[in-house]
């Protein structure tokens, strides 16, 4: 029981930390690179991003704080599983922040490119052109072992679906029209979510 609510806590910290990571830098990317208003993406793209975040937020609440309400959702992953999904997890904290201190004020909150958009090919993008993607599904993996919830590693799942027949395409070819050539190559020398998915 001790134990359990251990590796809660250190998850509710892990989340903090991922959070105050990302709106630390967003805060300071629509202070230096601007914003997009969100409705400029349209009504599917904000009814699927409303639809998946809120729901998945309050699946990792629950965990956090009253897992027995998702009782019929959770296995008994073993220790060493949960400790390992803690480490990942853990180990994701660095590389958001090299995620996003590299990308600088490039990140938006939409699949749209920026007027100031700069192609950045360093830093984790030198061989993934979504790191941040990749980053965010290895969180939630990891968590859906320390949790032993089949809901988040559905949301997992789900995510790489929605990231790889969605986002990506439809953030790629604002890329494309952006950069043209350049980002062809680009897109050949790296993978798309991990380095070494093509």
């Amino acid at each position: 029981m001790k134990t359990e609510i251990l590796f809660r806590a250190l998850s509710g910290i892990i989340l903090l930390g991922a959070f105050l990571i990302s709106g630390a830098f967003r805060k300071r990317a629509r202070e230096e690179g601007g914003t997009i208003e969100r409705k400029q993406e349209g009504w599917l793209a904000l009814s699927l991003r409303m639809g998946l975040a809120f729901p998945l937020l309050l699946v990792l609440l629950l965990n956090i704080f009253y897992p027995s309400a998702l009782a019929w959702a959770h296995f008994n992953p073993p220790l060493f599983l949960q400790i390992l999904g803690l480490v990942l997890a853990g180990g994701c904290l660095p590389l958001l922040w090299w995620v996003f201190s590299s990308i600088g004020k490039n990140i938006s909150e939409t699949v749209l490119t920026k007027d100031s958009h700069e192609l950045v090919t360093r830093g984790p993008y030198a061989r993934v052109r979504h790191p941040l993607y990749g980053t965010a599904l290895v969180l939630l993996l990891a968590l859906g072992f320390v949790f032993g919830d089949w809901i988040v590693l559905g949301y997992c799942l789900a995510g790489l679906l929605v990231f790889r027949l969605l986002v990506i395409p439809a953030e790629e070819q604002q890329l494309l029209d952006a950069f043209g050539e350049e980002y062809e190559c680009y897109q050949a020398r790296t993978g798309a979510i991990f380095p070494w998915f093509r």
